[in-house]
């Protein structure tokens, strides 16, 4: 018999069970699963024992779908299996179902074999009850093997419920990897009415429990516990009182810190300056927080000598946070002396600290180390220097522009001429970088220009575009419409019939900066929807959207016959985002004979518009032969009815 792409009856589902057919065992292991056949169970337990993976899986699929109590109660007995995959695949199903019985597994916690209970209280760290939790307390309290006592505090750990907070501190004074599981759980459970007996525990245990005990006070977070900790520096291992420090970090956090009394951070200090040496990342990261808020000069030598032994990619979070800890210790002779020195990894961690700073003192050091760096540095160092320079760092900026060649460089000096509105002559040096080699310095030369804003360079701009060069043409009109393109509207105007297409689309473009107030000006505009350039037509189009009043609704309408796709998409476009009625049946009509790009397009529109008879069309779509044309429509449709909602 088949089980092939038939409908199955529960006689045929148990009989394809019993038989020796893997591939019909495989299919009626699914469909009794699908069906909840609680009768498959026992034949769906026996086929956890099969050889062939694939009816494994399909048994143990089947018995996760019909679950309940039946399930686990055949389910427990493969517990016993010499077999460590079956007794496994059960344990992992029992986790998952056995919420749906915790009574039927009760009486396996006082079986006399011991890896049946540590089975059991491990399943119940899965089942998310209260009745779980009470066996577990008292598998934890009672039980006499270790290993179950300690699986049982595992389990609790893993259900964290508050309830359990008793049963786990009666159990703090068992066996140490009892109380190691016992303090892991607290810390799990977060509940403060386990603090006291935390604290009780720490002078009496051992280094590992007493390690755990400190992470849970940490994430606990209790106030309280400072004084307990500090106490605790003295006298104990390295490691353990670098676990310490980290809790206390983690429980006063940076600026609660620098409250402390001054003979408390000065030891804490000394702690958080040897903590960094530590092998953990955790307590490293603790520590440079620590700093943060209370290192002083001496901390920043240490903290160097870190962020230098660090891959700033493989380890960006530890590099990071000792750069903001550098930083926030603020420039000192540590810092300046790593400025000084040859060695590039120190000048850039130094450097980047300073970029935090804000503060002007490093600057001269970072201008004195320009010229004898890689140009990696060199980049990184003018980028700094104008980001905190001021008008007295015009001379290293000026020798930059005469006598550096790299393009980085000289943008980031421009970035820098560009924000010094006050200093003397800064028009001439910008504009003069209009004529460099490189395209993207022009460029940044051109920003910088229409930063400074500056009536000068207005001026210097309507010249420049009387030049032969288009280039300069086009980079003058740009300029003069981000100034002002009601004060430059003439050469603006004129730019809309120069002979260069790029040029009359960056005059078009300019309008865009004036908002809904370019309706103003469509009597000048307009021809360019007839420009024998694309782009140009395609500027205009988005310019008629942005402005997006009733008076070029009309030349949208007209932009949806261009020859162009681009050019009707666009018009498409803004006439979905206007919202516009009146388009619907020219809409409606070109989707007709439209390309799938178009048709998209149209769609999308349609949607945004609303309205009975955009919904209409809409509907005539959803039986079109393309699949996906059909989704889009009935998402336009579903948008239109949210709309109407």
């Amino acid at each position: 018999m088949s089980m092939e792409n038939s409908q199955y009856s529960a006689a045929q589902i148990l009989e394809a069970l019993r038989s020796g057919d893997n591939d019909n065992a495989r299919s009626a292991a699914f469909s009794a699963g699908d069906m909840g056949m609680e009768e498959a169970v026992p034949l769906l337990c026996e086929r956890i024992k099969s050889e062939n993976i694939g009816v494994q899986e399909a048994a143990e699929y089947g018995l996760r779908k019909i679950r309940g109590p039946q399930a686990i109660e055949a389910l427990l007995p493969l517990l016993r299996s010499d077999e460590a995959p079956v007794r496994n695949v059960a344990m992992d199903i029992l986790r998952e179902i056995g919420v749906d019985s915790i009574e039927s597994m009760q009486p396996y916690l006082r079986d006399d074999d011991p890896d049946l209970r540590i089975f059991i209280a491990d399943i119940l760290g899965y089942c998310r009850s209260h009745q779980s939790a009470l066996l577990l307390g008292d598998a934890l309290l009672k039980d006499p093997e270790v290993n179950v006592r300690y699986q049982a505090a595992v389990s609790l750990g893993n259900l964290a419920f508050p309830e359990s907070v008793g049963d786990l501190c009666q159990a703090m004074h068992d066996e140490e990897w009892v109380q190691f599981a016992v303090v892991e759980a607290l810390a799990k459970i977060k509940d403060p009415s386990a603090i006291n007996a935390l604290v009780q525990l720490l002078p009496q245990s051992s280094m590992l429990v007493s390690s755990a005990i400190i992470d849970a006070l940490g994430g606990l977070g209790d106030i309280k516990t400072i004084p307990l900790l500090f106490n605790s520096l003295e006298n104990v291992s390295v490691i353990l009182r670098h676990k310490i420090v980290k809790a206390i970090v983690q429980i006063l956090s940076g600026r609660s810190l620098s409250l402390l009394a001054a003979k408390s951070q000065e030891r804490l200090r000394a702690y958080l300056l040897d903590a960094l040496s530590d092998n953990d990342e955790d307590i490293q990261m603790a520590a440079l927080q620590g700093l943060s808020a209370i290192g002083k000069e001496e901390a920043s030598s240490a903290i160097l000598d870190l962020a230098s032994e660090l891959d700033p990619e493989r380890k960006a979070e530890l590099y990071e946070a000792a750069i903001r800890a550098l930083a926030s210790i603020g420039y000192n002779d540590i810092v300046r002396d790593a400025l000084r020195s040859a060695d590039e990894n120190r000048i850039m961690i130094a450097m980047e600290a300073c970029q935090l700073m804000d503060d002007h003192r490093p600057v001269e050091e970072i201008k004195n180390l320009f010229w004898r760096v890689s140009r990696e540095l060199q980049r990184a160092a003018v980028a700094e220097v104008a980001q905190l320079g001021s008008c007295d760092d015009m001379p290293f900026f000026l020798s930059i522009i005469d006598e550096c060649e790299d393009a980085e460089v000289l943008k980031s000096a421009l970035v820098f001429f560009g924000n010094q509105h006050t200093c003397p002559d800064v028009e001439d040096v910008v504009f003069s970088q209009l004529e460099h080699r490189y395209v993207d310095v022009k460029e940044m030369a051109l920003e910088a220009c229409i930063n400074l804003h500056s009536s000068k360079l207005n001026e210097r701009f309507k010249e420049r575009f009387r030049s032969d060069d288009a280039m300069q043409r086009m980079m003058a009109v740009y300029a003069l419409g981000r100034y002002s393109v009601s004060e430059n509207l003439s050469e603006i105007t004129e730019a809309l019939e120069d002979a260069d297409p790029a040029i009359r689309r960056v005059a078009v473009e300019s309008f865009l900066n004036m908002g809904g107030a370019a309706e103003r000006y469509l009597p000048r505009l307009l021809p360019r929807l007839f420009d024998e350039d694309k782009d140009v037509r395609v500027a205009l189009v988005d310019l008629l959207g942005q402005i997006g009043t009733s008076a070029v609704m009309p030349h949208l309408v007209t932009a949806l016959r261009d020859e162009n796709d681009w050019v009707r998409i666009r018009a498409i476009e803004a006439l979905g985002v206007n919202k516009n009625t009146e388009a619907v049946p020219t809409l409606a009509q070109m989707l007709e004979h439209a390309s799938p790009m178009i048709a998209f397009k149209i769609i999308e529109a349609l949607g945004r518009i609303g309205g009975n008879v955009a919904f209409s069309v809409l509907l005539g779509m959803m039986d079109h032969e393309d699949l996906e044309i059909q989704h889009a429509a009935a998402d336009a449709v579903a948008a239109i009815q949210a709309e109407q909602e």
